[in-house]
């Protein structure tokens, strides 16, 4: 019997584990980390689909992918590990932090730097495209999932209900 599993987005640095509601590694959720064993495929793929609109929506201002085959093949030869589960925009941030302060041929892994991406290192780049991915992940949860603050009189009458004054 084979069995089809669908691979984690985890890259080892989680930071649910110290409070954060959004890990700044693979960008899920907090609840989304505990509960992924017991995801079914659809679900985790639903999370994969989110991440992956999350960071082609980053990646998009900074490159365009003219030649995704050539990418994959430039990343399997520098032995770069990159999620199939995501679009070609996605492997680029793994590229970037490869190559830390040295520059990359971007022509050489089909890629066309966009003017947002000229003068900055590949570091750079990448610690830039991360904190905004991180940014639209946290904002995606906070609208989805942080309790909404409705109005300021709702949450006095709240507290003088809980202290008994009402």
């Amino acid at each position: 019997m084979s069995v089809n599993r669908i691979r984690t987005p985890c890259i080892g640095v989680c930071s649910t584990v110290f409070g954060d509601t959004v890990c700044r590694g693979c960008r899920r959720f907090s609840h989304e980390v505990v509960n992924w064993n017991a995801y079914t495929n659809e679900q985790k793929s639903i999370v994969w689909k989110r991440l992956d609109l999350l960071l082609c929506q980053v990646v998009d201002n900074y490159f365009n992918v003219a030649d995704a085959a050539l990418l994959a093949e430039q990343m399997t030869f520098q032995n770069l590990r990159y999620q199939t589960q995501l679009s070609p925009q996605g492997w680029i941030p793994e590229l970037l932090k490869a190559a830390g302060k040295q520059a990359i041929p971007y022509d050489r892994f089909g890629l066309t730097p966009l003017p947002a991406s000229q003068g900055l290192t590949p570091r750079q780049l990448y610690e830039q495209i991360s904190a905004e991915c991180h940014a639209l992940s946290q904002a995606h949860y906070d609208r989805s999932y942080a309790r909404p603050v409705r109005l300021v009189a709702e949450l006095t009458e709240h507290a003088a209900r809980e202290k008994g004054l009402i």
